[in-house]
């Protein structure tokens, strides 16, 4: 198999960037490190799976277990939050931590050094997945602690909007394992190369293209939707002969990072919006560790990410594990369907006859 000798790792690539910034200190460079050996840890832990023991619930003969968002938790969930501590926690380089998985914020260890950075993670999303070998990922996003932070960590000084990123990620655990990042410079994509264990550069410029012909989002829950999003998707299935003038091709993965990846990739639109199955709910997915450093990701290479109504790196997080609707793509069409959420629609009526009294998608 021949090999490139000249790509470029992705401590170099940090070394490069930092250069950009001669006052600065090189926490976050290890601390990008630090997270990218998470990430090969945990691939391997995915790609060994049954063989070791690691498909199925978390304490399985005690009933199972479940995290604070009310989702039982594989046993892969678990060992991928502990290897994200503690290849985390040690460097010196973070005030605090926070994971879908833990119910509240962490400090760093008594006697570890601290640092001015924060870092939320979800370990292992899409983990429902696993047990029938379809890729997933880890997600994460770096912030700045507020220069009055101190341990004891609150929760308040992570609640920061997405604007405020100092770098997001993710590792996709695929037919090869990926690890997509923004500093606020673009997006870049690095993939691991199992035998020297580096993360070498592949991706050094990702875009997503303004207009596209695929969407994603899970019909099932077709019967819950706001208005605007039952046009959308009626225009998009419509076709060639409908408003729209063209086919569209509907994806669904159920596993967030490999949607974003197929996005970056090649261009789409991803939709989990707010809908009424469960009013009280404000959406499905959680604000600080998916939609935000997702979000990032995607307006950084090009694309919009939305909360439907309006750009969703502007919200600011009222509580840690606060839930959102969360559009995101090629930036045409989730402007059209910010569109469609902020003027005066039609409920039902011959321009909607997927929706209509003798619809595909019932009412």
């Amino acid at each position: 198999m021949p090999f490139r000798t000249n790509r470029t790792t992705l401590t170099q690539y940090l070394i490069e960037e930092r250069r950009r910034y001669p006052s600065a200190s090189g926490d976050f460079n290890a601390l990008i490190l630090d997270v990218a050996m998470a990430c090969k840890q945990i691939a391997k832990a995915v790609a060994y799976g049954e063989l070791a023991g690691l498909h199925g619930e978390h304490n399985e003969d005690a009933g199972g277990s479940i995290n604070f968002q009310g989702e039982a938790q594989k046993k892969l969930d678990v060992l991928s939050n502990d290897i994200f501590i503690k290849t985390t926690e040690w460097g010196g380089h973070l005030l605090g931590m926070a994971s879908e998985e833990m119910d509240e914020a962490l400090d760093i260890p008594e006697g570890n050094p601290k640092g001015r950075y924060l870092i939320v993670f979800d370990p292992l999303d899409g983990s429902s997945n696993i047990d029938v070998n379809v890729s997933v990922g880890s997600i994460f996003s770096i912030l700045r602690a507020p220069d009055d932070a101190t341990a004891p960590i609150q929760e308040e000084v992570f609640l920061q909007p997405g604007s405020q990123q100092v770098a997001a990620g993710y590792a996709l655990y695929g037919p090869s394992t990926m690890l997509i990042l923004t500093v606020g410079n673009g997006v870049v994509g690095f993939t691991l190369d199992p035998a020297l264990g580096e993360f070498m550069l592949t991706h050094p410029s990702i875009t997503i293209p303004e207009d596209t012909q695929e969407f994603a989002i899970n019909t099932s829950n077709s019967r819950f939707w706001e208005a605007p999003v039952k046009r959308y998707v009626d225009e998009c299935l419509a076709g060639s002969t409908g408003p729209r003038g063209k086919d569209f091709n509907m994806r669904w993965i159920a596993s967030m990072v490999a949607e974003a990846h197929r996005i970056l990739m090649r261009g789409g639109v991803f939709m989990y919006p707010r809908d009424t199955k469960d009013p009280s709910k404000a959406g499905k997915l959680r604000l600080l560790y998916e939609a935000n450093p997702v979000g990032m990701i995607i307006e950084q290479a090009g694309g919009r990410a939305s909360t439907g109504s309006y750009p969703m790196l502007d919200v600011k997080p009222t509580e840690l594990h606060q839930r959102i609707g969360l559009v995101f793509g090629s930036k045409n069409e989730v402007e059209r369907i910010e569109r469609y959420h902020n003027e005066p629609i039609e409920e039902k009526g011959e321009d909607m006859p997927l929706f209509a009294e003798r619809s595909l998608f019932r009412d």
